[in-house]
């Protein structure tokens, strides 16, 4: 089974991801490098997540993987799994794999990942959902702390973060 699966997150200075199932701060720069490092991949989605997309679609161009507990969940263009055991089963010979949130679903397949994709928010927001604080976690390092950028007043970079070795 495959275990070099990517994470793909969006976070402010808390590491908070989002609010009542959306994001809470959103930069349109973040949304273009999202669909260029995600590309044709795979993607491991959670159901609330999913429902957050427009028209509550799959995303287009890639193979999409909906992770729920719902056993009549479906929707049309996206393959179901009900454990994080059976999304790595559904995607293990696929070449490049993203875990693209929520929260439940980070937390389940982080310990898959060996790269993130963190565009750190450099604001604070309300959340209810978070990403684990990778600053925080000795088995992650900052392999590249990105370039800054602002949009309207938020500042932010395109980080990536990578497993130590050995972990």
């Amino acid at each position: 089974m495959r275990h070099d699966l990517q994470a793909v997150v969006a976070v402010d200075n808390g590491w908070g991801i989002g609010l009542h199932g959306t994001q809470t701060l959103v930069v349109p720069e973040d949304r273009r490098h999202f669909r260029l490092v995600t590309g044709r991949g795979t993607v491991i989605v959670g159901r609330k997540t999913l429902l957050d997309f427009p028209g509550g679609r799959p995303l287009k161009n890639r193979r999409n993987i909906v992770l729920t507990r719902d056993p009549a969940f479906a929707v049309e263009g996206a393959d179901i799994a009900h454990s994080a055991e059976e999304a790595l089963a559904l995607c293990e010979n696929d070449p490049e794999v993203f875990v693209i949130g929520g929260e439940s679903v980070y937390r389940a397949l982080l310990p898959y990942c060996n790269r993130a994709h963190v565009t750190r928010l450099f604001a604070d927001a309300d959340n209810d959902a978070f990403f684990p604080d990778l600053s925080a976690d000795p088995s992650w390092r900052l392999a590249d702390p990105g370039e800054a950028r602002e949009h309207e007043g938020i500042r932010y970079a395109f980080q990536t973060w990578e497993r130590a070795k050995g972990e």
